[in-house]
Protein backbone atom coordinates (compact mmCIF):
# COMPACT_ATOMS: atom_id res chain seq x y z
CA UNK A 1 0.00 0.00 0.00
CA UNK A 2 2.52 2.47 0.73
CA UNK A 3 4.77 1.45 -2.45
CA UNK A 4 1.43 2.20 -4.42
CA UNK A 5 1.00 5.31 -3.13
CA UNK A 6 4.99 6.22 -3.91
CA UNK A 7 4.41 5.09 -7.09
CA UNK A 8 1.22 7.31 -8.08
CA UNK A 9 3.27 10.20 -6.83
CA UNK A 10 6.05 9.47 -9.24
CA UNK A 11 3.72 9.12 -11.84
CA UNK A 12 0.93 11.30 -11.49
CA UNK A 13 0.89 14.62 -11.21
CA UNK A 14 -1.41 16.43 -9.11
CA UNK A 15 -4.38 16.66 -11.11
CA UNK A 16 -4.25 12.97 -11.97
CA UNK A 17 -2.47 13.27 -15.53
CA UNK A 18 0.29 10.99 -16.35
CA UNK A 19 3.69 12.98 -14.97
CA UNK A 20 6.82 13.83 -17.49
CA UNK A 21 8.57 10.71 -15.61
CA UNK A 22 5.34 8.00 -16.36
CA UNK A 23 5.82 9.18 -19.98
CA UNK A 24 9.27 8.58 -20.34
CA UNK A 25 9.03 5.26 -18.52
CA UNK A 26 6.02 4.06 -21.24
CA UNK A 27 8.15 5.57 -24.54
CA UNK A 28 10.82 3.25 -23.75
CA UNK A 29 9.00 0.19 -22.61
CA UNK A 30 7.23 0.58 -25.88
CA UNK A 31 10.26 0.82 -28.08
CA UNK A 32 11.62 -2.05 -26.88
CA UNK A 33 8.66 -4.12 -27.80
CA UNK A 34 8.99 -1.48 -30.96
CA UNK A 35 12.86 -2.08 -31.60
CA UNK A 36 12.65 -6.13 -31.63
CA UNK A 37 9.68 -5.97 -33.87
CA UNK A 38 11.63 -3.79 -36.15
CA UNK A 39 14.80 -6.02 -36.00
CA UNK A 40 12.74 -9.26 -36.72
CA UNK A 41 11.23 -8.03 -39.67
CA UNK A 42 14.53 -6.17 -40.85
CA UNK A 43 16.34 -9.94 -40.47
CA UNK A 44 13.41 -11.46 -42.72
CA UNK A 45 14.10 -9.35 -45.11
CA UNK A 46 17.26 -8.53 -45.50
CA UNK A 47 19.11 -12.16 -44.16
CA UNK A 48 21.42 -10.23 -42.63
CA UNK A 49 21.47 -10.10 -38.40
CA UNK A 50 23.69 -7.50 -38.70
CA UNK A 51 21.95 -4.88 -40.99
CA UNK A 52 18.69 -5.95 -39.08
CA UNK A 53 20.66 -5.16 -35.36
CA UNK A 54 21.77 -1.96 -37.22
CA UNK A 55 18.87 -0.53 -38.35
CA UNK A 56 16.88 -1.39 -34.69
CA UNK A 57 19.70 0.34 -32.66
CA UNK A 58 19.13 3.72 -35.18
CA UNK A 59 15.43 3.76 -34.90
CA UNK A 60 15.07 2.85 -31.37
CA UNK A 61 16.57 6.25 -30.29
CA UNK A 62 14.85 8.54 -32.59
CA UNK A 63 11.78 6.66 -31.86
CA UNK A 64 11.87 7.08 -28.02
CA UNK A 65 11.87 11.29 -28.27
CA UNK A 66 9.29 11.37 -31.19
CA UNK A 67 7.07 8.97 -28.43
CA UNK A 68 7.69 11.16 -25.79
CA UNK A 69 6.85 14.38 -27.62
CA UNK A 70 3.79 12.78 -28.93
CA UNK A 71 2.67 11.60 -24.98
CA UNK A 72 3.67 15.23 -24.03
CA UNK A 73 1.53 17.36 -26.59
CA UNK A 74 -1.68 14.44 -26.11
CA UNK A 75 -1.39 15.10 -22.39
CA UNK A 76 -1.65 18.64 -22.66
CA UNK A 77 -4.50 18.58 -25.15
CA UNK A 78 -6.10 16.15 -22.39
Amino acid sequence: MLLDQTLKRWFENKEGKDSNLKSLAKSISWRICGTIDTIVISYLITGQLHLAVSIGSIEVVTKIILYYLHERVWEKLA
